[in-house]
């Protein structure tokens, strides 16, 4: 499970620079227009996926699919999600809104569904205690 904790912690890292630099360039260009994506980068894509990786480096659960599932989903779903809102909110791109609000909540609900399964893995068993 260790290879879990690097992979989350390189995520982290890389939606820490991220993060870092959006709100560094809302900074200098006096502007929040990037003040919902440059939350959501550093909450849900340095901040949980760091925490994740902790905890897979502490712990190892027995269940690897899960695992498996549950490591994927949070890195697909916290780019999913912060990607579907900089689209949403910031239209970068001129997609249709109908595919960008699609984007968005199929980014959020894999990111949800990647909660749901750490909240799982908490309640099993680990393989320290079996």
């Amino acid at each position: 499970m260790n290879k879990y904790s690097k992979v989350l912690l390189r995520f982290s890292a890389l939606f820490a620079v991220l993060g870092a630099f959006i709100g560094s360039h809302m900074a200098g260009a006096g502007s929040l227009a990037f003040k919902t994506v440059h939350a959501h980068i550093l909450v849900v894509g340095w901040l949980t996926l760091f925490a994740w990786a902790v905890y897979y480096k502490i712990f190892t659960p027995a269940k690897t699919i899960i695992a498996t599932l549950h490591v994927w989903s949070a890195i697909i779903g916290a780019i999913g999600l912060t990607a579907g809102m900089w689209f949403y909110y910031l239209h970068p791109f001129g997609f249709a809104d109908g595919l960008v609000t699609v984007f968005f909540i199929v980014g959020g609900s894999i990111m949800l569904l990647s909660f749901v399964l750490f909240a799982v893995l908490t309640f099993m068993r680990t393989e320290d205690e079996a």
